[in-house]
């Protein structure tokens, strides 16, 4: 069974070079990220306390995530960057959830597949910034970060067919994808993740 997603877009070397030319701000919406990425680990728990086959995944994930931030402030503070004032909204996020189902279950199932592939999109990403960084311990996080949410990416697929027919997951997890792919294609390029 194939849990890996190949994502629809590829990320141009525009965005890279937006980033790498103002990385202080990069660095605080990544931090951001972190912070949301956590939060939304816990809020499947908060919605879906009977769904006990996931929670363990769920918990390690909001842990890990969590630590990720506290890594990336740790780089803040060497740098002298503060975290932003209030956390912005992430354009990109909002367009991806509008494309969620509203009946419960299938939101659910949306709200999974989403989590999957903007995991694949921040492992992508982080990629693309730790080739292009010239800093090597930087560059190594940057590495680190691109393996461990590749790894997300496979765990909320896998979450999925916990509850759905893997044929039903991978149907809608290619419309997302495409969903996904257009969004991110239209997306203004700015220092940030997404």
């Amino acid at each position: 069974m194939k849990l890996s997603i190949d994502l629809k877009y590829d990320t141009p070397a525009a965005w890279v070079q937006t980033v790498i030319a103002d990385f202080d701000a990069f660095l605080q919406d990544h931090a951001d990220c972190e912070r949301k990425a956590s939060a939304m680990a816990m809020s499947f728990i908060a919605k879906c306390p009977d769904k006990t086959e996931i929670i363990p995944e769920l918990i390690e994930t909001a842990v890990e995530e969590l630590e990720h931030f506290q890594a990336v402030y740790a780089l803040m503070e060497k740098r002298g960057v503060a975290l932003k004032k209030e956390m912005q909204q992430d354009e990109y996020m909002q367009q991806l959830l509008k494309q969620c189902r509203s009946d419960s279950d299938q939101r659910l199932q949306d709200r999974l597949l989403l989590a999957s592939i903007v995991e694949c999109r921040g492992a992508e990403r982080f990629r693309l910034v730790s080739e292009a960084l010239e800093d090597e311990d930087l560059k190594q996080f940057y590495k680190m970060l691109w393996i461990s949410e590749a790894k997300h990416g496979h765990i909320f697929v896998k979450m999925a067919l916990n509850y759905w027919e893997e044929k039903d997951v991978y149907l809608r997890l290619e419309e997302l994808m495409e969903l996904e792919a257009t969004i991110c294609s239209q997306l203004k390029l700015r220092p940030a993740l997404h």
